[in-house]
């Protein structure tokens, strides 16, 4: 039989070392998840994503049972792990923060794709770069 969603929660946290944050308490809590035993699956899941912040989707069921899948890091994060940056530019237009090649947007991109509404590596490259130009980086 199909369990009934009874919510779902996102979140972001460390990949592979997640610790247990007030703020995921206040998340997790109310929904009746015991949040010990999530931050011990989720760094379980997540250990080869260590040091990129990992989005998690979890759909609480109405037996308070849960499940959760995980997210490719989001593009800004990958685009300043590249640059080896800590934030992009509060003046995109004017103040730029770095210049990322081709081939690394086509890496951010094909690392992106599964959860990218696109199937074409070229159209991928294009929200990347998109994403970087926001964020006051260069693609060259």
């Amino acid at each position: 039989m199909v369990k009934k969603v009874v919510k779902k929660i996102k979140i972001v946290a460390q990949g592979g070392a997640a610790t247990l944050t007030p703020a995921m308490g206040q998340v997790l809590g109310p929904a009746g998840i015991n949040i010990g035993e999530f931050v011990k699956k989720f760094n379980e899941a997540s250990k080869e994503m260590k040091g990129d912040m990992v989005p998690a989707i979890i759909s609480v069921y109405e037996d308070s049972s849960y499940d959760f899948v995980l997210k490719t890091p989001p593009v800004s994060s990958l685009i300043l792990k590249a640059l080896g940056k800590e934030k992009g530019s509060g003046r995109p237009n004017t103040a730029k923060v770095g210049v990322l090649s081709k081939a690394q947007v086509k890496q951010i991109a094909e690392r992106k794709m599964p959860d990218l509404n696109t199937t074409d590596i070229d159209q991928a490259m294009k929200v990347v770069a998109g994403s970087a130009r926001s964020m006051g980086v260069d693609v060259k």
